[in-house]
């Protein structure tokens, strides 16, 4: 129960597969590691099939459920929208949520395209309602004091930045057409589902990006279709073929406003790799690796070490001085991925009772975005693409519209 003191945020999530689990997760833990005020409380959770969601409002710990998103949004009991749908849903829901008054956090991609997500942020502004994106892998221990370190000068002025995402879950040609397969639901493939990540890593830690070069492939045009596509699987998988029009891997070279330069690949075809995502920065003093199978170690290499003793050493961020860390266990009880999202939940809570929208948020969204669509566009002329200019052609897309 909620002390009388208490403070609370009554969600409402949209969707229950995957990502509603570990966000589900995330709201029931947030409290007990860490001295939220408020509390987050599992009011309802809606989904379009009466039976899974009933069961999973059951399984997840729930109060109540909701065939019907508008329905959700319309309850004056929920406080804030929590959007885990496919993506193609987003922009639609979150704008009604914003309109609706409530605080709204939503997957990513934030959308489909740039227009979609500049509309998502114009909403939520002029409603003044707090936002905020899920960029989880921002909320690392490791991750986050790698961002200390960069800020606080230890690297020096950064050089470059070599970020993959790699996969290999789709391999197999028989793998059904599930809906982050097709570019009407899901607006990219690897590109939005895993470098939108990196792209988002790579803003936190490096700075912005200033322009892009890329290319991408789709390996498995066709693929069997199926009845239903939820989650990572999908059921009732036919004879019949239909097209794959997203992209199976994706690579792009990048230029930062601050003189770094960077290379991203982002595949789904990386045999061997089942959650490979991986970066490492360089910097004039010293460079910093991260692998998220290995989410709690940060591998740190100092110029200025003494010569004979150079190298990378592997800091294992699970001590009190390291973010986050201290709320969970002693030194080395190593926290995992679902801990990722609960230290998220913490600024979200802090958001909403301060009236701030913590970072990442649709702004943060907005400009991965773009970065996204000036891949796309690199992918279709064959030439480098400013941020600038993806960013003019939206608005005067947004012009047009209205």
């Amino acid at each position: 129960m909620v002390g009388v003191n208490q403070k609370q945020v009554r969600v409402g999530l949209v969707g229950y597969k995957f990502m509603g689990k570990a966000h589900s997760h995330a709201y029931r833990d947030v409290s007990f590691y860490f001295d939220t005020n408020p509390k987050p409380v599992l009011q309802a959770i809606c989904g379009r099939n009466e039976k899974d969601v009933k069961e999973a409002a059951a399984n997840m710990g729930w109060r109540s459920y909701e065939t019907d998103w508008r329905k959700l949004i319309a309850r004056d009991d929920i406080d804030l929208i929590d959007i885990v749908t496919p993506n193609n849903c987003h922009a639609e829901i979150a704008i009604a949520a914003a309109e609706a008054g409530k605080h709204v956090f939503c997957e990513k991609p934030l959308a489909l395209t740039l227009e979609q997500s500049q509309r998502m942020l114009d909403a939520v502004n002029k409603n003044g309602v707090v936002h905020m994106i899920n960029h989880n892998y921002r909320y690392a221990p490791a991750v986050q004091w790698a961002k200390k370190l960069i800020d606080s000068g230890r690297l020096g002025r950064i050089y470059h930045i070599r970020a993959t995402y790699l996969q290999d879950w789709i391999m197999d040609p028989e793998f059904p057409l599930v809906w982050r397969l097709s570019k009407e639901v899901c607006g990219s493939g690897a590109l939005g589902d895993l470098a939108a990540h990196s792209i988002d890593l790579a803003r936190f830690l490096v700075g912005e990006f200033k322009e892009v070069s890329g290319m991408l492939e789709t390996f498995i045009k066709e693929r069997p279709i199926v009845e239903d596509s939820s989650g990572l699987s999908g059921t009732g998988a036919s004879e019949q073929k239909g097209p794959v029009d997203v992209d199976d891997a994706s690579v792009f070279l990048a230029r930062f406003e601050n003189g770094a330069i960077g290379t991203f690949e982002a595949t789904r075809f990386a045999g061997g790799n089942r959650n490979g995502n991986r970066l490492e920065i360089n910097g004039e003093k010293g460079s910093i690796r991260w692998d998220m199978e290995n989410m709690n170690n940060l591998d740190v290499y100092f110029h200025e070490d003494e010569e004979g003793l150079q190298g990378f050493r592997t800091i294992n961020c699970t001590e009190e001085i390291h973010p986050y860390a201290g709320a969970y266990w002693p030194a080395a009880h190593i926290i995992g991925y679902e801990h990722t999202f609960t230290n998220l939940m913490v600024e979200l809570m802090d958001g909403i009772d301060k009236g701030y929208s913590p970072l990442p948020n649709f702004a943060d969204g907005v400009r991965n975005q773009a970065i996204l669509e000036a891949v796309q566009e690199s992918d279709r002329t064959k030439q480098w693409v400013s941020l600038s200019d993806v960013f003019e052609k939206a608005e005067r897309t947004i012009k047009v519209k209205q």
